[in-house]
């Protein structure tokens, strides 16, 4: 975790937290804590750490929003997406190192 009890502890009184990237990043029991003492006023988030379960308690605090993993629908991300992947593939099929590895693919390919 990049956030965690202690990181929220040390930020100032009234803050938001907003997590649009990887759930991982914050422990939700901690944002939890930190939402309900008043530490933290309010978070966003669009992944959660055990995705595709979300936190129960984020479920219904009233000062959370929370979004179904949307924040690549535009329509320009979503083509740039399509187009980064049909190269991967691409290289991959031409015998190259993919453009973007997934790291669980190396670990996978390290075993073999």
């Amino acid at each position: 975790h990049i956030l965690d009890a202690p990181d929220f502890a040390k930020m100032k009184t009234g803050v938001y937290i907003i997590n649009v990237s990887r759930g991982i990043t914050i422990n939700e029991q901690a944002l939890v804590d930190a939402l309900a003492s008043g530490k933290v006023a309010g978070a966003g988030l669009d992944v959660f750490e055990h995705e595709p379960s979300v936190h129960p308690q984020l479920k219904i605090l009233p000062n959370v929003s929370l979004t179904p993993h949307i924040g690549t629908a535009a329509y320009e991300t979503r083509r740039e997406m399509e187009e980064l992947s049909l190269s991967n593939v691409e290289a991959v099929l031409e015998g190259r190192k993919p453009i973007t590895p997934v790291p669980e693919s190396l670990l996978l390919n390290a075993k073999l």
